[in-house]
């Protein structure tokens, strides 16, 4: 496994994946989006309660979520309809999203309260310099990327998300006998991805190809609509060695 960590002028250690003085290629593009008068309210009155600030130092998830359980990490949950479903599901695991926009963080946040959820916490930062910096290594259960977007022009696939250094990152984060579940709807991506996550030495697909979903991962109306169309969904589980 590769070091991402080296040692700066100082001789303090610093994250090799992420250096802040770099223009970083990144997967998402940050976009204003209206928070609706719902949204906002959860924001003012559960945001303080369930999301946790972006720090560089390690996250306590104890502390975070007073317990100690097995913690799943989400990047990038949307409107988080599928990440309160499957945490509702789930009660005796923790679950950490991580999503970048606002109102998708007040949608989160409204349905944690109506569900009444007390294991999701939230993180509204970039998911790399999350992982670099809050989540330790060999500390998740399980980690969660639920279609990311395609970035289907060849020339934007640079910045498509399930890249050779963001395997081994997300790897070095999940214990041993952990799971990376991702899930696709655009079929070019797909096998981009099996391509890329059987080249991780430290992963193995817990399946033949492309994974059926797995019951925990319900159904988007989004999806669901695709499928009716004839659209596929291609879902990819590998296990930590």
């Amino acid at each position: 496994m590769t070091d991402h960590n080296a040692d700066d002028q100082d001789g303090n250690r610093k994250p090799l994946f992420y250096d802040p003085s770099e223009r970083r290629i990144r997967s998402f593009v940050t976009r204003a989006g209206r928070v609706s008068t719902a949204q906002g309210r959860a924001l003012e009155e559960l945001g303080p309660r369930f999301m946790i600030p972006y720090e560089k130092a390690p996250l306590d998830t104890t502390q975070a979520f007073g317990r100690n359980a097995p913690t799943i990490f989400e990047i990038g949950f949307g409107m988080g309809e599928t990440t309160a479903t499957i945490a509702a599901g789930m009660p005796e695991k923790n679950f950490i999203g991580v999503e970048v926009h606002t109102p998708g963080i007040g949608s989160l946040l409204k349905l944690i309260g109506e569900k009444e959820l007390n294991n999701v916490r939230i993180v509204q930062h970039d998911a790399y310099e999350v992982l670099v910096n809050m989540i330790a290594p060999a500390s998740l259960s399980g980690i969660h990327v639920f279609f990311p977007d395609p970035w289907h022009k060849a020339r934007h696939n640079k910045r498509r998300l399930i890249q050779p250094p963001m395997v081994e990152l997300l790897s070095s984060r999940l214990a041993s006998g952990g799971y990376l579940h991702c899930a696709t709807d655009w079929q070019e991506y797909a096998e981009q991805m099996l391509e890329v996550l059987n080249a991780e030495p430290t992963l193995k697909n817990t399946a033949d190809g492309y994974a059926p979903r797995p019951d925990y991962r319900p159904v988007t109306k989004f999806e669901n609509r695709g499928l009716k169309l004839g659209h596929g969904v291609w879902d990819l589980v590998f296990q930590k060695r």
